[in-house]
C-alpha cells in the first residue's frame, strides 16, 4: 500500500464562516489556523497547500482572557534609527479589529513560502457583514 500525498492540482478547497463574537482570540485563532492548512482532511500533506479558506466576521468582538488586554503591545518598526512604535490591544482594537486575528493566526502558521501563501485564504471582517456570500461559507463552530 502506497502513501497517499495530495497534489495542488487535486485539492477542492471549501469555504468555513467563524462568528467571533465572544470566543477567545488564541482558540479561534488554531481553529483558524487549522483550517487554512488542512488539518482536519484526510489528504492533509504537510508540503501542499491542502487547506480551505476562512471567513471570520465580528472580529471586533474577539474575547481576551486575563489581562492581555492591557499588558499585550504589538512592535511596529519603520526601519529608521528609533523608528520603534508600540500600540496596545484597545488602540489595535480601535483602529483596526482584523489585524488582531490576521496577526495571532499568522504566529500558529508554519514560517515559509506555503504559510505566506496560505494567509492570503484568511479573510477577516470587523462587523457581521461580509463579501462572501457567492462561495456559501459553511458555518464552523470553534
Amino acid at each position: 500500500m502506497k502513501t497517499f500525498l495530495a497534489k495542488k492540482e487535486t485539492v477542492q478547497p471549501k469555504w468555513h464562516l467563524i462568528d467571533a463574537e465572544g470566543l477567545v482570540l488564541g482558540r479561534l485563532a488554531v481553529k483558524a489556523a487549522n483550517l487554512i492548512r488542512g488539518r482536519h482532511k484526510a489528504s492533509y500533506t504537510p508540503s501542499v497547500d491542502t487547506g480551505d479558506f476562512v471567513v471570520v466576521i465580528n472580529a471586533e468582538k474577539v474575547v481576551l482572557t486575563g489581562k492581555k488586554e492591557e499588558q499585550n503591545k504589538y512592535m511596529f518598526f519603520s526601519g529608521y534609527v528609533g523608528g520603534e512604535s508600540y500600540k496596545t490591544m484597545q488602540q489595535m482594537r480601535d483602529k483596526n479589529p482584523a489585524f488582531i486575528i490576521e496577526h495571532a493566526v499568522k504566529g500558529m502558521l508554519p514560517k515559509n513560502r506555503i504559510a505566506r501563501h496560505m494567509l492570503t485564504k484568511l479573510r477577516v471582517f470587523a462587523g457581521p457583514n461580509h463579501t462572501h456570500e457567492a462561495q456559501n461559507p459553511v458555518k464552523t463552530s470553534v
